[in-house]
């Protein structure tokens, strides 16, 4: 089975230390060598992004920074896992290493899979 994490914390306003990397780059070396780990991603400060919104027929763009937000998205992954329980597993081994904030796991549509259709289908 497939998650994919979404990794929200308080947005800083600097680069993470060379220790925080260091220590960021081992659990993905690991994560990638043992193949729990299929991709990573961190996102750039709010301040680069926008939110796009459809509401009836009014499509609204807010550029950011999105200082109204207690949390934003700082990464995602895709996790490779044999059931939601070792996903959490690795979930939590993340977060020892990233620090505050939470990660939102949900599992993704794998086409032949006894999983439920993806939202909205």
């Amino acid at each position: 089975m497939k998650f994919l994490s979404v990794y929200k914390t308080a947005e800083v306003n600097g680069p993470p230390t060379q220790e925080e990397m260091a220590s960021m780059g081992k659990l993905i070396e690991e994560g990638m060598t043992a193949g729990w780990l299929l991709s990573v991603e961190g996102c750039l400060p709010s301040a680069a992004g926008a939110r796009v919104r459809l509401g009836g027929e009014k499509i609204t763009v807010t550029d950011g920074p999105f200082t109204e937000a207690k949390e934003l998205i700082g990464g995602l992954a895709i996790l490779k896992a044999d059931s939601k329980a070792e996903a959490i597993e690795l979930v939590r081994k993340f977060l020892r290493v990233a620090g505050d904030g939470e990660c939102e796991l949900r599992q993704l549509f794998e086409p032949g899979s006894d999983a439920p259709p993806p939202c909205g289908a």
